[in-house]
């Protein structure tokens, strides 16, 4: 239960509280946009089984490898990509929270 708590959290709350925080103005499109870093999941359709409770995301998906993991972490860099890589960031956060509870 903690760890289902903690996982949707940093899905959910991490992107919401950094769009309400630095980009007041602008916070309802800002969660939007890191919040579509979830769409990096459609990887998973890749893997067989598709779910499997016992297997961390990171390095075994395509979209969640160390390689891709770096460049989500280059798109903060430039400000016209930087919602886009932290939403990707954040989605990369929230399953290393999932991983270490295994």
């Amino acid at each position: 239960m903690l760890q289902t708590i903690a996982h949707y959290g940093c899905h959910i709350f991490l992107p919401l509280l950094t769009a309400v925080i630095f980009f007041k103005s602008k916070w309802k499109i800002a969660f939007l946009i890191m919040i579509s870093g979830m769409w990096i999941d459609l990887d998973h359709l890749l893997a067989t089984p598709m779910f499997d409770p016992n297997r961390c995301s990171i390095n075994f998906h395509p979209l969640h490898t160390y390689y891709a993991i770096a460049l989500y972490l280059l798109l903060i860099i430039p400000q016209k990509t930087r919602l886009v890589g932290l939403g990707l960031v954040f989605h990369i956060v929230a399953d290393l929270v999932d991983c270490s509870f295994m």
